[in-house]
């Protein structure tokens, strides 16, 4: 039974990654059309480069954690521990619905992750009603998701919600506490299937 708890607690955390890597990579895609059809040489000029010269325009603190997250979510679904990192800080915690300690620290969190992520194919995370609420340098978001994949064969999905914390480091926004937990089926049971991997 312990191990079904720690599998469950690993699928719970995979799911969390994996929902924001999705989220993440189609805003990504978003963006990086509207600034392709939006950006043009400024009148007069015959330098192409003076694209690359243009300012970035600003946006909402928001925004851009919304974006973040969803990177952050596309590097999980697909396997991305170099790519999740850049969006936590290297302090971070993590805590899950399973009955255990949070893990403490970016390291401890990626040895687990990967652990945990081998034993699943195609993962797919799906984002929602995310509400995100910065306060000078430190924000927090939640949001809702459901995980699906494929575990030894077997078609696999959970549904859980997860809250961040985040503190600017400079220019960035980077998590410093992330707590995820599956909603369990009404009838009070968790699922009998192991866990997804950790979810970020």
């Amino acid at each position: 039974m312990r191990k079904e708890s720690w599998q469950f607690s690993f699928v719970r955390l995979i799911a969390a990654a994996l929902i924001l890597t999705v989220s993440s990579g189609a805003a990504s895609g978003q963006k990086k059309k509207k600034a392709d059809n939006s950006a043009s040489p400024a009148a007069g000029s015959n330098d192409s480069n003076s694209i690359q010269s243009l300012p970035k325009l600003p946006t909402s603190a928001a925004d851009e954690i919304d974006h973040d997250i969803g990177e952050m979510l596309a590097a999980f679904e697909l396997g991305d521990v170099e790519a999740m990192h850049k969006y936590y800080a290297d302090n971070a915690t993590f805590v899950s619905s399973d009955y255990a300690p949070p893990v403490v620290g970016w390291q401890n969190y990626a040895a687990l992750y990967r652990q945990q992520r081998a034993a699943f194919q195609g993962m797919q995370l799906i984002r929602r009603n995310t509400f995100i609420f910065p306060h000078g340098d430190v924000a927090w978001a939640s949001y809702q998701w459901e995980f699906n994949s494929e575990l030894n064969g077997r078609a696999y999905s959970i549904r859980g919600q997860t809250t961040l914390v985040l503190n600017k480091v400079g220019d960035h926004w980077l998590i410093v506490h992330n707590h995820s937990s599956v909603i369990c089926p009404a009838n009070g049971f968790a699922p009998q299937q192991p866990a997804a991997p950790s979810k970020p």
